[in-house]
């Protein structure tokens, strides 16, 4: 399976960004949250993914992207969860919602966890 992260999967449409703050569901695994929304696009990718750190619980953009390089990794590494149980197109945002500093290991874990609650609403869904 390819574990890479390329340029067309990285969620970068203000529209479809809009999009999910309107219309998106969401499935959470504290800390973590994701949104998420069917949506057709062009490039021949499974889905589209953005990450967010809020200002709120870290004030150094230091930190901020720290975490975010964490969410993307930890998204790289597991996607393969979400990709063999998608047959539409997706757009995702991540979110990390916390002012605890967790490990690579605990966001990981935590983001294993998410990927299954996300596919098991997607199958209730289906029916």
């Amino acid at each position: 399976m390819d574990f890479s992260y390329p340029k067309t999967e990285k969620l970068k449409s203000k529209k479809i960004i809009d999009l999910l703050f309107t219309e998106g569901k969401s499935v959470s695994q504290y800390p973590l949250r994701l949104v998420y929304v069917k949506q057709d696009f062009e490039e021949n990718v499974p889905l589209k993914i953005g990450v967010s750190v809020s200002k709120k619980y870290f004030k150094n953009a230091v930190d901020r992207n720290y975490f975010k390089r964490i969410l993307r990794e930890s998204y790289r590494l597991n996607k393969t969860l979400l990709i063999e149980n998608i047959d539409v197109k997706y757009c995702f945002m991540f979110f990390y919602q916390t002012k605890e500093k967790l490990s690579y290991q605990e966001i990981n874990q935590k983001t294993i966890q998410l990927f299954e609650k996300f596919v098991k609403i997607l199958k209730e869904e289906k029916g």
